[in-house]
């Protein structure tokens, strides 16, 4: 009897640092091996080497981050800081650069760089909250009960 889907998080962890060591090794993206993501999160190939995401940051479901733009013939560096939260479905923009201890909310679209410590969203996104201090994978410190 299945009892709870957490039992396969060692799986899930050994799939995802596959799936990590393959972009690292195979396209040359600069992720931090602490880094987490979603199966499904997508990481521009087009121009892999511009993907830099430090350590302790989680990527979420359907995330897409881009180091490239067809229109404008753009290929440039996207970083994300350490200790960030990339919400389901969001987007990251190429030359973007986030921040260490940030959040970005689900389905935002980040069209500009989020300074560090700040809380991100909306279409464009916007800084809804400045100041904020994060633990790994983007907790919030002052919700996480010691």
């Amino acid at each position: 009897m299945l009892r709870s889907l957490n039992q396969f998080i060692k799986l899930q962890r050994l799939v995802v640092g596959c799936k990590r060591l393959y972009l690292t090794k195979v396209w040359g993206m600069d992720i931090h091996p602490t880094v987490v993501m979603s199966l499904s999160a997508r990481l521009d190939k087009t121009h892999p080497r511009g993907i830099h995401i430090g350590e302790g940051t989680y990527i979420a479901f359907d995330a897409a981050i881009l180091a490239h733009d067809m229109t404008r013939a753009i290929k440039t560096d996207t970083r994300i800081g350490k200790n960030c939260f990339i919400g389901a479905r969001s987007i990251i923009l190429p030359g973007v650069t986030i921040g260490d201890s940030c959040v970005i909310g689900s389905g935002a679209v980040v069209t500009k760089d989020i300074p560090p410590n700040s809380a991100a969203a909306g279409n464009p996104a916007q800084v809804i909250r400045s100041g904020i201090e994060t633990l790994k994978f983007g907790r919030l410190k002052d919700r996480i009960k010691e």
